[in-house]
């Protein structure tokens, strides 16, 4: 597994999962994200994690290049995981609300949040309605969930990411499909 942090230019072209979700707005609170990387790499993961934030876990310093950096990882991403422990005020999570949306009829997104979450009742509905799934409530199962996609969606012998409608195809089946 290698981490690809925002403060590093975006590894393209390998099966990879973003880690959507709030960014601590201080320095005192431990990013979600650790554990993620944690777990992934605890389950054998074997592709690119993209993490949007600095590699010394330090709170972003310029606003433009974090957020292209963001886009274009999130473009190069086989699977994006939105993972939403909303807490007010320092998880707060305005733009993953953003990017949820922008990004949910990719057919490339897993989401959960734990059920203490706050104010996400609209995201659930969302995913419900277009993945006639529920959110996941443990981040274990969502990233494992995640890994899966991930081999499902990504072609080895090609190197590349299933075309938009066949990912659709496999979410809607609900089950492992292999691709001609």
């Amino acid at each position: 597994m290698i981490i690809n942090y925002s403060d590093q230019d975006v590894i393209k072209g390998k099966k990879s999962i973003f880690l959507a979700g709030p960014t601590p707005r201080g320095e005192n609170i431990i990013s979600w994200r650790t554990e993620a990387c944690q777990i992934l790499n605890q389950i054998g993961f074997d592709g690119i994690v993209y993490v949007p934030e600095y590699s010394s876990w330090k709170p972003k310093e310029d606003y433009v290049d974090q957020a292209m950096w963001e886009r274009i990882a999130l473009t190069n991403a086989t699977v994006i995981i939105f993972w939403i422990p909303r807490k007010l005020p320092d998880m707060a999570a305005f733009t993953t609300n953003v990017e949820f949306g922008y990004w949910l009829h990719s057919g490339k997104v897993v989401y959960g949040r734990p059920n203490d979450a706050s104010k996400i009742k609209y995201l659930d509905w969302l995913y419900a309605l277009d993945y006639n799934k529920t959110p996941y409530d443990d981040l274990q199962s969502l990233l494992e969930e995640s890994v899966q996609l991930v081999d499902n969606l990504y072609d080895q012998q090609l190197g590349e990411v299933l075309p938009l409608e066949e990912r659709k195809i496999i979410r809607k089946l609900g089950k492992e499909t292999t691709r001609n």
